[in-house]
């Protein structure tokens, strides 16, 4: 298809791009057209920004992505031992997966202590201790509930091994997850 160029479309893009790099970004066109037989004001244009080193996402921003995206890929790969200990052809029961309520229920006490207790000068209370204990046991049924079920057989040991790796790792990064965005800053995971 043969494609004319806009050039109304490409002073409004010319303009685009002034402003933008007043604000210390760049602003390449990769084109600005219509296809032939679209109809009127149909334009289109492929834009791409790309910021400048002077005045570009800071550090801390950065530090923030790059941790959340390391978590990611932890969570991913604990997640992916526990599939193992349950898909494998030579277990292949799925009973392990109830440990993901444990997973999905051990940051609860924490969320609740950290509403309830607005004094941040203290280093402990009542309420944080209460919190630190439920997760504690928490905890501690995630690894002891694969180990109970290879005890009496209702899976092998070598799944019961695969689950508490992954719940090592999935432990790992909510905790990970909690010390890098529970800090109160700029980026922290309140305002996620």
């Amino acid at each position: 298809m043969a494609q004319d160029v806009d050039p109304e479309a490409s002073a409004q893009l010319r303009e685009m791009g002034a402003e933008l790099r007043e604000m210390g970004a760049e602003l390449c066109v990769a084109g600005v057209g219509w296809t032939r037989g679209a109809a009127p004001g149909r334009a289109w244009a492929g834009l791409w920004l790309e910021t400048g080193s002077s005045r570009g996402p800071s550090s801390g921003d950065m530090a923030g992505i790059k941790a959340l995206v390391l978590l990611s890929f932890s969570g991913a790969i604990g997640l992916t031992f526990l599939m193992l200990g349950c898909a494998l052809e030579d277990y292949g029961v799925y009973w392990p997966l109830f440990v993901l309520i444990f997973h999905a229920i051990s940051p609860i006490p924490h969320f609740i202590a950290k509403r309830a207790t607005y004094d941040s000068d203290a280093t402990s209370s009542a309420c944080r201790e209460l919190a630190y204990f439920f997760t504690t046991g928490i905890v501690v049924s995630a690894f002891g509930f694969p180990v109970i079920l290879a005890r009496v057989a209702v899976i092998k040991w070598g799944a019961c091994g695969l689950v508490l790796a992954g719940n090592a790792v999935i432990f790992l990064t909510i905790q990970g997850f909690f010390l890098v965005f529970g800090r109160g800053d700029d980026f922290s995971w309140e305002q996620w």
